[in-house]
């Protein structure tokens, strides 16, 4: 984040860290905003949300790229509780920025119209005391007043999308611990889950630790950054999510210098989803989205897109790899994991389609 000036990073931690600013920013925003909150709750939005690293932003990156849906993006940054005044009041909507590898290093590009995990900051600004803490995040159930806020939120940047900015596009991971809120919120919304083959996965979380944790070493802003934002997947501010107790002491055995241990964060979340997650989500193995192109097309019918073409990149498998012994029961129970969701989402997509 060097391209950021020292006036760039003042104003996003003002907007970002000092909650009353960020409160009376949503309040003044919602003043702007003439359609009815009502109208948006029964809306066929698409919630993306599974463990990092799973292939979230490649499929959310997807359905934005159908054109059919409104996200907040990197030009709402950083005021992105006041979607409709910033967009008044920033050059930065003007601005055309030459797109960039992002900061994780994975050849994915961005500029500022990227769609990203933006809408996390609302929860921590009004709710953060309920499911963050110092060392972890866990299970979040916001009560009715927040969850009539949110959709309020999801209202305004919908009304900031313009004309046609009819269904909003969600990719946060965090999303996990609530997702039986979402579905209370947004009764009629796609929740898709990607999960990914445990070992790949643990070994790209394990690398991507080892990155953030390297370049928040030598910039301190990008570790503010991201606990901004409530990134707390990897990193020098990794807050892993915590289920209960006993996956507690169990991912303690652990360092996340070790690949054991993502292994162990992959367990507990798909664990927790595979009872928690609402009954209709659809979980979406990413090994089949990259091989089998049917995959996507049943995809976008669950969500109803009419216009399943997307200009973005297609789904591959990483050719990454991933070196280091794991213990045979935790490979054992990963295991039994992944095929029962592989399973599920496979039924799920063909009852979902066929309905």
């Amino acid at each position: 984040m060097t391209e950021y000036s020292f006036l760039d990073r003042m104003l996003h931690r003002a907007a970002l860290q000092v909650g009353p600013i960020a409160e009376l920013s949503f309040d003044l925003d919602q003043k702007s905003v003439k359609t009815d909150p009502a109208d948006v709750a029964a809306g066929k939005h698409v919630f993306v949300s599974g463990l990092a690293r799973a292939g979230t932003t490649i499929l959310m990156r997807r359905f934005y790229g159908t054109g059919g849906y409104c996200s907040l993006t990197y030009r709402n940054m950083p005021f992105v509780l006041a979607p409709n005044l910033w967009k008044k009041l920033s050059k930065v909507s003007e601005r055309n920025v030459e797109a960039a590898e992002r900061a994780h290093g994975d050849r994915i590009l961005v500029d500022v119209d990227s769609p990203e995990s933006l809408d996390e900051v609302f929860w921590r600004v009004f709710d953060g005391d309920s499911y963050i803490t110092k060392t972890h995040l866990g299970p979040h159930a916001p009560d009715a007043e927040t969850l009539q806020k949110f959709v309020a939120y999801i209202n305004a940047i919908l009304n900031a999308g313009g004309e046609g900015a009819a269904r909003y596009l969600s990719k946060n991971n965090n999303n996990i611990l609530r997702l039986a809120s979402i579905r209370k919120a947004f009764p009629n919304a796609a929740i898709l889950i990607p999960f990914r083959d445990p070992v790949a996965h643990a070994g790209s979380l394990l690398r991507m630790h080892v990155n953030f944790v390297d370049s928040q070493a030598d910039d301190a802003f990008v570790k503010s950054y991201m606990s901004w934002l409530a990134h707390h997947e990897f990193g020098l501010d990794h807050r892993p999510f915590r289920f209960d107790a006993v996956g507690a002491e169990r991912l303690a055995a652990y360092k996340p210098g070790q690949l054991d241990y993502w292994l162990e964060v992959w367990r507990q979340t798909y664990g927790w989803l595979e009872t928690s997650a609402p009954e209709d989500a659809v979980f979406v193995c990413y090994e089949d989205l990259c091989q089998d192109p049917s995959v996507w097309s049943r995809l976008a019918a669950v969500a109803g897109v009419e216009n399943a073409v997307s200009d973005e990149e297609p789904f591959v498998l990483s050719q990454a790899k991933t070196d280091g012994d794991v213990a045979p029961a935790l490979m054992d129970e990963v295991r039994a994991i992944y095929g029962r969701l592989v399973d599920r989402g496979r039924i799920g997509l063909e009852q979902s389609t066929a309905a």
